[in-house]
């Protein structure tokens, strides 16, 4: 039995499996029933891995064990097989965020918070810099910096990018601002941010602007710039530079300034016919 790579790698993202299980429980469900070397021999899989499979297989709920000389295994039906990996997953998940919000209650949390600040000192500044890839680890790690502002948040995006950001960001926004920190968003506004920049009323301050930029500056001492332009790359491909400099942030940071005082506030009759230019 020939199974395309593609479909096989959509059962493992999907299921969580490797690829000799993709492969054994691929086979398993074209025969229904089977032993483990006619799954062995169909799926293309070392004959002494595929009990070790099999075995993973139906403790995840994916197969059955049929005694017997030889043992068999039987397929489970895949609407079933989507159930118990749900299952697993909400029963998983569920314990983990357990185990984490316990630490919470030890000493463990205090000394690696204590192991990172001492750490943290022994680096060079000029190494506090990294790439992130993924568009998810991007706002991850976003959503670490701005928790962390002090005293100004600055964010230049795309039309897109600020609905995202708000959509991801605004209960830390609400938090910002009752700690005093000064949020600032351009973006090009359109119709379709009005929704949006309603969302921000009271939070942050919002002008429209034509530039082609994605960029987060924190207290003019860290910046995070995104390298591509986010309506020409998929969201698992965009990446996103990190510096922690001061020297760099605030640089950046003067000049978003004087753009700042040329780009005009949000006006809703200005959205409305922005809107067909941008088009």
């Amino acid at each position: 039995m020939i199974v395309k790579e593609e479909f096989l790698s959509k059962i493992r993202t999907y299921f969580g499996l490797n690829l000799y299980e993709a492969k054994i429980w691929t086979a398993l469900l074209s025969r229904g029933i089977a032993t483990a070397g006619e799954l062995s021999d169909i799926a293309n899989v070392p004959r002494s891995r595929s009990y070790d499979v099999l075995e993973s297989l139906e403790k995840k709920g994916f197969v059955t064990m049929k005694f017997g000389k030889p043992i068999k295994y039987i397929a489970v039906q895949p609407s079933e097989v989507v159930e118990r990996v749900k299952k697993h997953m909400l029963t998983e998940t569920k314990k983990r965020i357990e185990r984490l919000d316990k630490i919470r209650q030890t000493e463990i949390l205090d000394e690696l918070e204590q192991l990172h600040s001492e750490g943290i000192e022994l680096v060079e500044p000029s190494e506090l810099s990294g790439s992130v890839k993924g568009r998810h680890n991007l706002y991850n790690h976003l959503e670490v910096m701005i928790k962390g502002a002090e005293k100004t948040v600055t964010i230049v995006t795309t039309t897109q990018g600020l609905i995202r950001k708000i959509d991801a960001f605004k209960p830390i926004f609400e938090d910002l601002k009752k700690r005093g920190v000064k949020i600032r968003v351009a973006a090009p506004l359109t119709k379709e941010t009005e929704r949006t920049i309603k969302d921000l009323e009271g939070l942050a301050e919002i002008k429209d602007t034509d530039l082609r930029a994605r960029f987060v500056v924190i207290d003019g001492k860290e910046i995070a710039f995104m390298i591509m332009d986010d309506e020409e790359v998929h969201p698992t491909y965009d990446v996103g530079i990190w510096v922690n400099s001061p020297f760099f942030a605030s640089a950046v940071e003067e000049l978003f300034e004087h753009a700042w005082k040329a780009m005009k506030p949000y006006k809703k009759e200005k959205a409305k016919k922005t809107v067909k230019k941008r088009k």
